[in-house]
């Protein structure tokens, strides 16, 4: 445990900060209104907390809040405004232990960015192959005459290009992909690969990507993590198999004032009982 609990601006505090700003051409004074008008003022921690909610119910205001207080990293900058630095000074952080400098911020925006990146570097070693397979077509079916020293490399090449099958060629000079994986074996890889030992996390929607039993794999690593590594962890999510997770605390977004619920009260996860009741005659059990 490092976090032991957050306090943000309450109602009071917005209303004067609206009286104080004489400027009348914003649309929003965003954060502010977000979190109050769902009444949250105080979360408490425990070694993994949950932030459930739909859309735009302020799991992510809230944990973007949190990350510019404590300095956390992080790779995809938050949403913010001109009123979000006076918001954040206004926030306390009450903590039990330091927070390690390596703690960060982790979004769905970053593991997607992760994959176009792996995207695009694997297009462009098909580029490369593509181009080496044309040298090696040209190595073994051309003349090449030794000029200069400088014409030395080029004929080690074509050397080798002839005494080589295009594929072995190709190997050679290139390698293999960078990870030749799913979108969602990426993500999963992402997230085992970002968190360390001993740290706090703030992990935005991470299941986006991840199919049901990528979900849980991960779920079962964010346990290890938190019980075994070191990890707080606080998550904001709706998936089921990560509000399954045992020892948790869930705080639901979607009631006013915001409250503390077990996993099997939260409104998306009885959706999701109802569907598989209704349906229960189909399976084979």
């Amino acid at each position: 445990m490092y976090l032991d609990s957050f306090v943000f601006p309450d109602e009071d505090w917005e209303w004067n900060a609206r009286l104080a700003e004489k400027r009348t051409c914003y649309n929003t004074m965003y954060p502010m209104g977000v979190l109050s008008g769902i009444g949250l003022e105080r979360l408490d921690f425990a070694p993994i907390t949950i932030l459930y909610g739909g859309n735009g119910t302020g799991k992510t205001t809230a944990l973007n809040v949190m990350a510019a207080k404590l300095g956390l990293l992080r790779d995809t900058p938050g949403n913010s405004s001109t009123f979000m630095e006076a918001y954040v000074r206004a926030c306390r952080a009450n903590l039990e232990e330091d927070i390690p400098a390596h703690s960060r911020m982790v979004t769905s925006d970053d593991v997607f960015d992760y994959m176009l990146n792996l995207r695009e570097l694997n297009t462009h070693i098909d580029q490369e192959r593509e181009k080496l397979f044309q040298e090696h077509t040209q190595a073994r079916h051309t003349v090449f005459q030794l000029r200069n020293l400088d014409d030395y490399e080029e004929l080690k090449k074509r050397n080798s290009a002839r005494r080589k099958t295009q594929s072995a060629f190709v190997r050679e000079q290139l390698g293999g992909n960078v990870r030749e994986m799913s979108n969602g074996e990426s993500a999963l890889f992402y997230f085992k690969q970002r968190l360390e030992e001993d740290a706090l996390y703030l992990l935005d929607e991470q299941e986006n990507s991840l199919s049901a039993e990528r979900q849980l794999e991960l779920a079962a690593y964010l346990e290890e993590s938190a019980r075994y590594a070191g990890c707080q962890l606080v998550i904001a999510t709706h998936s089921p198999f990560l509000l399954a997770m045992e020892r948790v605390k869930i705080y639901d977004f979607d009631t006013h004032p915001v409250e503390v619920r077990r996993w099997t009260e939260l409104k998306n996860v009885r959706v999701y009982a109802d569907f598989f009741r209704a349906h229960a005659g189909e399976f084979d059990l």
